[in-house]
């Protein structure tokens, strides 16, 4: 009887011990997706960028005024990382006309440019990145298409047909859509509380997965369910409640039993009912009448509406131009590579039902989750970091053949002062260096150099702009060489501005970083001469030889040599020290003795060794000037000057106020294109505020277009017409 039992005992441990594996197994592996997902996100994380312009349509030497939010994809909250916007214009062919970088703060930030007058009639791009998103240019921005005409002109009008809104990878959906190699997926995502997840696998797949799989939902970079599952038959059925799932676009991956994805699908949920944001305001009003619009929002917490920022515009109405709304596009950005009008067909996304948003996504892929990189472990490496702290300006360093030079070259950038600031850095394996600039709206006097200039390098300083555009293809439009009525109004408005000599330009806003104090870099000297302290003397060679003690100037056949001595004892050593005017690092002595001492204000000595980081400096001489620009002597070829503004200083809209009779009866004529414009309404403690503006002289129906978004990701759209009679 014994003998009976064993085998069956052996039996049961070996069956326990086998379920044990396979249970460590499946948890190990979920584990394992979920560690290398939340590691990918955290190293790559994407940012989107939302862009609010006054208007869609512009006349040829108008203003543009814009408002910039930067929102991390995975939080939805206004990014705090990136403080730079790089917004460009691009014309027809994908070429920018203008650039600009624009200050960030908490999220937000307001902008102006103005349209060259001489733009021909075409449709132009708006497109912003900030330093990060470059990694991923051309798809990672934000682009939106603005139509300028230009009256004066013509022309035909020049119509974009792919770059502005086509933003889809070539050929992405062959090369990362992930193949559904015995296993067929569909998804039944119409039922109010529940998600159908039917996974059809052949014999053999189930058979090499021993019938254990996997699936993976995420919501633009937020786990929503991890699970193991049994295939019990051809077609599985598994259940998914909704109440997991986060508003917004799903992707449902499926992995096999070795943790490999063989299956995905994307579909969408809707954000719940929300209506966040009222205004209050008449539905018309005469000329020159004051416009008040209550503007309330309603939340749970209102505590968090501290930190909202809303942009409002009131502009002419376009006709045929559909306003692009935070609230619809932050649901695709561009990490679908959908484009945003051809995809909604000029719909809200709560027009369209869940069927058909999930149609359009049958056909898509992520360009942020790639699942075979995320698998790998490698992260991969990027040339872009994010400017949180300082602005990255770049450049690469070739050699006489125009080739790239050896790994760990020094490169020098010194800014002119009577303060005296140096940077140094180290080319990577393909010549590339960057620098580290301060993120002000100052304007800096920057001077890089080579630390060995012997070898006759070329320093190249790059565009902080990116060059990697779409490709475009342009319609020419003949019959709006007749302009619109409405077209027409808006040149007549803007060429009797400029008659009255009438701007909506007002004062600089204040800027939100104040340039640095500059300090020497290399703290109090050992000897600080101040010439006005001494007798006037007529040569540099004597002030070093009666003034500065262990310092020497002498000529030495046809150049000159500047040296330090000091003793040791009884020992006597000389060192040749680094030279610099005006915190300029040069190369040649005879700079400095050919200086006329009239102009130097005081010379600065450092004795002994002085390393900045791991840079030596085997003592110093600085050799300061009145006027402290480094204007005393020619600039040696070997030197590259950039005078150079991290970011633009930006204007506040200015328009008239009729609140006093006399102001009302003036008759300077008022043809304001957009009547009103504020990138910065702050709601109070309860959540409201008050815009008050004044209409103008045109009767027109105007679009109030208000955008916002709290800390917390809570984005707001209102459109609502106002007639002005």
């Amino acid at each position: 009887m014994a003998k009976k039992i064993k085998p069956v005992i052996f039996l049961l441990i070996s069956i326990l011990s086998t379920q044990g594996v396979y249970s460590q197994l499946q948890k190990d592996i979920s584990e394992y997706l979920k560690k290398q997902f939340i590691k990918y996100t955290e190293a790559v994380p994407r940012e989107e960028i939302f862009v609010h312009t006054d208007r869609d349509e512009y006349i040829a030497g108008e203003n543009v005024w814009f408002n910039l939010y930067v929102i991390d994809r995975k939080s939805f909250k206004p990014s705090v990382n990136s403080r730079i916007v790089y917004f460009e214009l691009l014309n027809n062919e994908n070429r920018p006309v203008v650039q600009k970088r624009i200050l960030i703060d908490k999220g937000f930030g307001p902008g102006q440019i103005v349209l060259p007058d001489t733009l021909s009639s075409g449709s132009y791009t708006i497109r912003a990145y900030t330093s990060w998103m470059k990694n991923f240019l051309p798809y990672n921005c934000f682009m939106k298409d603005i139509n300028i005409y230009n009256t004066l002109s013509n022309k035909d009008f020049k119509r974009k047909l792919n770059a502005g809104n086509f933003i889809k990878k070539e050929n992405s959906n062959n090369t990362r859509k992930i193949k559904y190699t015995g296993l067929t997926l569909n998804v039944n995502n119409s039922k109010p509380d529940i998600l159908e997840i039917f996974v059809n696998a052949d014999k053999r797949f189930r058979s090499e997965s021993s019938d254990l799989i996997y699936i993976f939902i995420q919501t633009h970079g937020n786990i929503n369910h991890v699970s193991s599952e049994k295939l019990t038959e051809e077609t599985t059925k598994f259940t998914v409640p909704k109440v997991l799932l986060s508003a917004g676009i799903n992707q449902i991956t499926i992995f096999n039993s070795k943790g490999e994805p063989v299956g995905e699908r994307f579909i969408y949920t809707p954000y719940k009912e929300r209506n966040l944001l009222k205004v209050h305001s008449f539905d018309s009003c005469d000329l020159r009448d004051k416009i008040t619009l209550g503007i309330e929002l309603k939340n749970e917490s209102l505590p968090a509406l501290n930190s909202t920022n809303l942009s409002v515009s009131i502009a002419p109405q376009s006709i045929d131009i559909k306003v692009m709304d935070m609230d619809d596009y932050l649901v695709f950005g561009t990490e679908y590579g959908l484009p945003w009008q051809e995809t909604i067909k000029g719909k809200k996304n709560n027009e369209l039902s869940r069927e058909i948003i999930d149609s359009i996504l049958l056909n898509v892929t992520s360009n942020w989750i790639d699942w075979p990189t995320i698998l790998s472990g490698d992260l991969p490496e990027f040339k872009y970091k994010i400017e949180k702290e300082d602005h990255l300006l770049s450049g690469k360093l070739l050699a006489n053949d125009q080739q790239a030079v050896h790994p760990g070259e020094l490169l020098l950038m010194c800014i002119p002062g009577k303060e005296a600031l140096f940077q140094y850095a180290r080319t990577d394996n393909e010549g590339n260096f960057s620098f580290n600039i301060h993120i002000d709206e100052g304007l800096k006097d920057l001077i890089f150099m080579p630390d060995d200039v012997s070898k006759n390098h070329k320093i190249i300083i790059e565009s902080s702009f990116s060059d990697q555009f779409f490709k475009s293809e342009v319609s020419v439009d003949s019959t709006t060489a007749t302009i619109p009525a409405y077209i027409s109004k808006l040149s007549v408005n803007l060429q009797v501005q400029k008659i009255y000599g009438v701007s909506a330009i007002g004062d600089y806003l204040n800027a939100v970083f104040q340039p640095v104090k500059p300090s020497r870099f290399y703290g109090n000297p050992d000897i600080e001469l101040v010439l006005a302290d001494y007798i006037g003397l007529p040569v540099m060679s004597e002030i070093f030889f009666e003034l500065l003690p262990d310092v020497s100037l002498k000529k030495k056949k046809s150049t000159y040599q500047i040296s330090i001595t000091y003793r040791i004892d009884d020992d006597q050593f000389s060192i040749l020290p680094c030279l610099m005017i005006d915190g300029v690092i040069i190369k040649d002595a005879s700079m400095i003795a050919n200086l006329d001492p009239e102009i130097v204000e005081k010379i600065d000595v450092i004795k002994g060794k002085y390393l900045v980081g791991k840079y030596f400096f085997p003592g110093l001489v600085n050799v300061i000037t009145k006027s402290g620009d480094f204007s005393c002597v020619s600039l040696p070829n070997y030197m590259v000057r950039l005078p150079y503004k991290v970011t633009d200083p930006v204007r506040s809209f200015a328009s008239p106020d009729y609140s006093s009779q006399e102001m009302k009866d003036s008759r300077i004529p008022d043809y304001r294109n957009t009547l009103y414009w504020n990138p910065s309404v702050k709601p109070g403690n309860d959540g409201r505020a008050i815009v008050e503006f004044w209409s103008s002289d045109n009767k027109s129906d105007y679009l109030i277009n208000i955008q916002g978004i709290t800390q917390d990701g809570e984005t707001f759209s209102f459109q609502k017409i106002l007639k002005v009679k």
